[in-house]
């Protein structure tokens, strides 16, 4: 495989609702003489993804009433409280703290919700890209989560279009021969984490072009590919 390059887009700034994020990522990729190409792949993260279609609901950080109530409406089921922490379900089919629901980078008085379909809102990236310069992107929306067992946070695909989400390699076999029969790669989790990277938490770099990926892993995708079903989760 050759090498990856994972490449911060910055200069988008301060997006604001009903923006167009596929034209102010092409102007920024552009104004920093990294124009975008076929088979390159933009993680874009969820804050403003959430911001441009006014996923924004007023808040006042300091209500904690307030804020329960706001992530009741958006679980489907709340797993585990613990204090003002609530691991819950999303209508997606998220498992994470608190709904989604994010207070940082946020204007005072405000909280950002998840995008009501996040896949789509990749494709609305990804059709701009398209339809603006004529080139094939894959886009994957990220968000940061913790994870069970393990301490820290890392960014996984809450959104998925125009790349695989899930590669399997399933009935191939491994450098010494032997049989992959459980093997399915994430990958659209590990393109967020890598971006992550470069994108960093407090730079103000919402968008990364990570370039180099195979090119068969360019296809029709969808983040519910990574959601395990009911039926095949011990852990329910």
């Amino acid at each position: 495989m050759p090498a990856l390059h994972i490449i911060p887009i910055e200069g988008i700034g301060e997006v604001r609702p009903d923006d167009r994020l596929g034209p102010m990522i092409i102007n920024a990729a552009a104004a920093q003489d990294t124009p975008l190409m076929d088979h390159d792949c933009l993680v874009v993260t969820q804050k403003i993804v959430s911001k441009a279609e006014n996923r924004l609901v007023p808040l006042d950080h300091a209500d904690f009433t307030a804020r329960a109530e706001i992530i009741d409406s958006e679980s489907v089921r709340v797993l585990r409280r613990r204090g003002d922490l609530v691991i819950s379900e999303t209508r997606h089919g998220f498992i994470c703290a608190n709904a989604g629901i994010d207070l940082s980078n946020v204007d005072s008085g405000f909280a950002a919700l998840l995008p009501v379909d996040s896949d789509r809102s990749a494709h609305r990236i990804r059709n701009s890209v398209r339809a603006e310069v004529g080139v094939d992107v894959g886009v994957v929306v990220s968000d940061t989560f913790g994870r069970p067992w393990r301490h820290g946070l890392t960014d996984v695909a809450i959104g998925v279009a125009g790349i695989a989400a899930v590669v399997d390699l399933r009935g191939g076999t491994d450098d010494r021969g032997q049989a992959l029969r459980v093997t399915e790669v994430a990958l659209a989790d590990e393109i967020a984490a890598a971006a992550e990277l470069v994108m960093g938490k407090a730079a103000g770099i919402p968008v990364a072009i990570v370039r180099g990926l195979e090119a068969s892993w360019f296809r029709d995708g969808s983040v519910r590919e990574l959601i395990r079903p009911a039926q095949d989760d011990l852990f329910r």
